[in-house]
């Protein structure tokens, strides 16, 4: 049994420009784009100067030096303001952040945003290992 080819609908041209029509403005270049699956970032939490009273973090940052600062170093697919808030308020926080967490230190994380899941995973790692060298106390999850 044969059937009937179907008969797809035309599409319709856009009306001809007429002399009186105002002529099409030229678009704006937009900025170049960022790949999808460059999205994640690193970032530093500043933490409470009362974390060093908690023996696990002291015992975590054995080459301590006095006056710098406690941190702790994550990753997220999200934006760095809104993972600090997330953490805050206890939505898959870490104890630590979410106990002693003070700011956002942007200065230490900026410049390497936004990168690939794989990036951002090693790149956490090694910001905490980098920070550790200069002899901040360094929490990482």
């Amino acid at each position: 049994m044969a059937t009937a080819p179907r008969k797809t609908p035309r599409k319709k041209s856009p009306p001809a420009a007429t002399a009186d029509a105002a002529p099409a403005k030229p678009r704006a270049k937009k900025p170049p784009r960022i790949p999808r699956s460059h999205h994640y970032h690193v970032y530093v939490i500043e933490l409470s100067d009362e974390v060093w009273n908690v023996g696990r973090f002291r015992k975590a940052n054995p080459d301590y030096q006095l006056g710098k600062l406690f941190v702790y170093v994550g990753m997220t697919g999200l934006d760095p303001d809104v993972r600090f808030d997330k953490h805050k308020a206890g939505i898959q926080a870490n104890v630590y952040v979410q106990k002693w967490g003070i700011r956002l230190l942007p200065g230490l994380y900026a410049m390497y945003n936004p990168m690939p899941y794989e990036g951002a995973r090693d790149m956490e790692v090694e910001l905490g290992i980098a920070l550790r060298e200069l002899g901040y106390g360094v929490w990482q999850a």
